[in-house]
């Protein structure tokens, strides 16, 4: 990032994207903003506040450009090398550190106080340090979503086993339950538990499970690598056993939707609520995270919303950026992205945008794991030790693995990332 952040420092930005499908004249100034979703919801939300923004600022065009979630910061950051940076961005937890300390991004600070109604004081400050540096804000997070397990109570049902609402109950909802009734559900023929967007390669989102023996892939300063540690260990010999021994996770090369009624039990956000299904296809549920052996605990996703420094539309990007995440828009978004502003994170005002959701849910899966929950590991050169620790954990992945080997090996081979 910062070879990138040098370049991006000599490049202006030519967009072509609109908001609404009409350009509305050849001289008008335009803003491309990148999101990694394509989602009908997201993107009809998203529009649906350009359009205010573009009513007040009708000499302005705005669109979201959606790129793969595989590969996109990747695409992001070759767009910015190549000369054809994005106004703004929505940048993902794992690479804040890339982009806020790369020089990068525009700060914010100014037009967020001058923005009319903004009330940065609502603001809950910690959820703001991953993506501030030395008292300056350079990206606003506009979503703090807990990782939560969607439920499939009738396929649960069907097999037998017990539901997590009846294991919470009783006090017994923990992984090593969770696995057992994942694989009652297997041994008919659906599939048991799927972590969402893991697919063997995004293997962060692992970070659902494994937390929950408190184990880490590094330390807390960075510099370390625990993959080797014993608690990484325990909990990755977990999983293998989950996928290979006892069918309670689809193995590699398997492709199954929780949200088509394929699988009973999904790990994602609660941003993916909107792929349920419209009909009542199926009995959901959705509760915490189980226990693990050290504890009852909670992981959060989060994602924010920064200006390249290098646009030539900065400060009108940051406008926008402003009115993105200002209190009205802020309460509109928390319909899929949970805001980090006081004010709305109770149940009475999530409920009003998430009817799908109870109050009890909202309480338990959204509130309290915001309060409590850590957030999924990220790395200064994350996109490198990203695709290095893939790689070695394709060893893992594999009948009869040698678990403990595999992960020394990574850890030899990211260790000279960490300490740089």
């Amino acid at each position: 990032m910062k070879n990138i952040s040098k370049k991006l420092m000599a490049m202006g930005v030519a967009c072509t994207m609109l908001s609404g499908g009409i350009v509305s004249s050849a001289m008008a100034e335009e803003l491309r903003m990148t999101i990694w979703s394509a989602n009908e919801g997201h993107l009809a939300l998203f529009n649906g506040i350009a359009d205010g923004f573009v009513a007040s600022h009708p000499d302005v065009t705005v669109k979201f450009d959606s790129l793969p979630f595989s590969n996109y910061t990747t695409t992001v950051t070759t767009q910015i090398a190549g000369g054809n940076a994005p106004d703004l961005a929505w940048i993902l937890e794992t690479t804040a550190a890339d982009f806020v300390n790369s020089g990068a991004l525009y700060p914010l600070n100014d037009v967020l106080n001058a923005a009319d109604d903004y009330d940065l004081d609502d603001v809950s400050k910690p959820p703001l340090g991953l993506w501030s540096r030395d008292g300056v804000i350079l990206a606003m997070p506009f979503s703090t979503s807990p990782f939560a397990m969607f439920v499939n109570n009738d396929l649960i049902k069907d097999a037998g086993a017990k539901s997590p609402s009846e294991l919470i109950a009783t006090g017994d909802w923990n992984w090593e339950n969770a696995i057992k009734t994942a694989s009652a559900v297997g041994a008919t023929g659906k599939a048991g538990l799927i972590v969402r967007d893991f697919k063997y390669q995004n293997w962060k989102n692992l970070a659902s499970i494994w937390s929950g023996w408190d184990a880490a892939p590094w330390s807390a300063d960075g510099k370390d690598c625990t993959f080797a540690e014993p608690e990484m260990v325990s909990a990755m010999n977990f999983i293998h056993d989950a996928i290979f021994e006892k069918n309670a996770i689809p193995g590699p090369g398997e492709s199954v939707d929780f949200f088509a009624g394929d699988a009973a039990l999904t790990i994602t956000q609660i941003s993916r609520a909107s792929l349920l299904p419209k009909e009542n296809a199926f009995d959901w549920d959705l509760v915490p995270l189980p226990a693990g052996p050290a504890g009852e605990y909670s992981l959060i996703g989060q994602a924010a919303i920064g200006v390249f420094a290098s646009s030539k539309n900065a400060e009108l990007a940051a406008e926008f950026l402003a009115y993105m995440t200002n209190p009205e828009n802020s309460a509109k978004l928390a319909q899929f992205f949970p805001s980090i502003r006081g004010s709305l994170l109770n149940a009475k005002t999530l409920g009003e945008t998430n009817a799908l959701l109870s109050e009890d849910q909202l309480n338990k899966v959204v509130i309290e794991g915001i309060a409590k929950g850590s957030v999924i590991p990220g790395h200064t050169g994350f996109a490198q030790i990203e695709q290095i620790v893939r790689a070695g954990l394709d060893a893992v992945w594999v009948p009869n693995a040698d678990i403990e080997t595999a992960l020394a090996n990574v850890c030899s081979r990211i260790k000279p990332l960490l300490a740089r």
